[in-house]
């Protein structure tokens, strides 16, 4: 007797799937850039993650037929690309990267989901939004947050691992929260494309710059060395499950759920799964100052999805 397995996972289901696959991968990564940075400069790590990211796009773009509309996009678009480029992957990971290398792995991590909070307050000038008050609470709570995080707890002392890589995971949540707004805007002005193939666009020109940046400011690794391959195959990593694949896994949710608001609070278990990771694979003791800094932070993320009665749209 002939037996027809058939799948139980509805879209929605299938949503949830795709959401906690990225999820869990995006855990993993801060993780993957300690183990990068053991071997490689910031420069080199993100040079050979971008790269290999590039690659992964141009096959899917390939495989879906899609890479050759991608480059007329990029030749009639580049200006546009260029500007997407500098700021992500270019300057937003080489900052990030830099304070990931100053930093322990579970401050820069938590530092780094300020981003959302940050946006909020660059689309009162640049999309002419206004500031609610439950965002403005959410600014200090996330920031309160940070600061017990920064100090391990020591808020009165200021007492910093880093004061320098504070700053610079800072910077990197100005600088993600921008390319955002720039898209949104963009977006508004009628540059619309698939998300898949700007990420692509941006990879392409990145490749090159960074190629320069990195053979200017760094000697060439000692390929041979077992620290240099062992950081090499976790910059892989991260070009795959950072930039590449996770993305993609993360789209695919959102075209697929009809409750988006729900699958985005997913990632709200990223940093506390990447906390188990940099413990366990890192070996770095979790300060308590970690976890109730954290909280402050996604507290603050929450809050800001609460709606304000009377709100006008922006």
């Amino acid at each position: 007797m002939k037996t027809t397995i058939r799948t139980s996972l509805t879209p929605e289901k299938t949503a949830v799937v795709y959401a906690l696959l990225a999820v869990l991968f995006w855990s993993t990564v801060a993780t993957a850039f300690k183990f990068a940075l053991a071997g490689l400069t910031p420069r080199w790590m993100l040079l050979i993650a971008v790269a290999v990211s590039w690659g992964f796009l141009s096959l899917v773009l390939l495989f879906k037929k899609q890479l050759v509309l991608a480059a007329q996009e990029l030749r009639s678009n580049w200006p546009v690309a260029l500007r997407r480029a500098l700021i992500n992957p270019v300057c937003y990971y080489l900052i990030l990267l830099q304070a990931y290398d100053l930093l322990p792995a579970q401050q820069a991590q938590a530092i780094n989901y300020t981003w959302a909070i940050t946006m909020s307050l660059l689309a009162v000038p640049l999309l002419g939004q206004k500031l609610r008050w439950p965002d403005a609470v959410a600014l200090l709570l996330a920031y309160c947050g940070v600061l017990v995080i920064a100090t391990r707890g020591d808020v009165l002392g200021l007492t910093f691992d880093s004061l320098s890589g504070v700053l610079l995971a800072l910077l990197s949540t100005l600088l993600w929260a921008l390319y955002w707004i720039l898209n949104t805007r963009d977006s508004r002005q009628g540059d619309q494309a698939d998300a898949g193939r700007t990420l692509w666009s941006g990879f392409t020109l990145a490749v090159p710059l960074l190629l320069v940046i990195t053979l200017l400011v760094d000697d060439v690794p000692q390929w041979a060395n077992a620290q240099t391959q062992q950081s090499v195959a976790a910059a892989v990593y991260v070009g795959i499950f950072e930039m590449g694949l996770t993305f993609l896994l993360w789209q695919q949710a959102m075209n697929l759920t009809q409750r988006t608001a729900a699958i985005s609070s997913l990632i709200f278990l990223s940093p506390f799964l990447s906390l188990v990771f940099i413990s366990q694979l890192l070996g770095e003791e979790v300060a308590l100052s970690t976890p109730l800094g954290l909280a402050l932070i996604l507290a603050g993320l929450a809050l800001q999805k609460i709606p304000v009665a009377g709100r006008k749209a922006g």
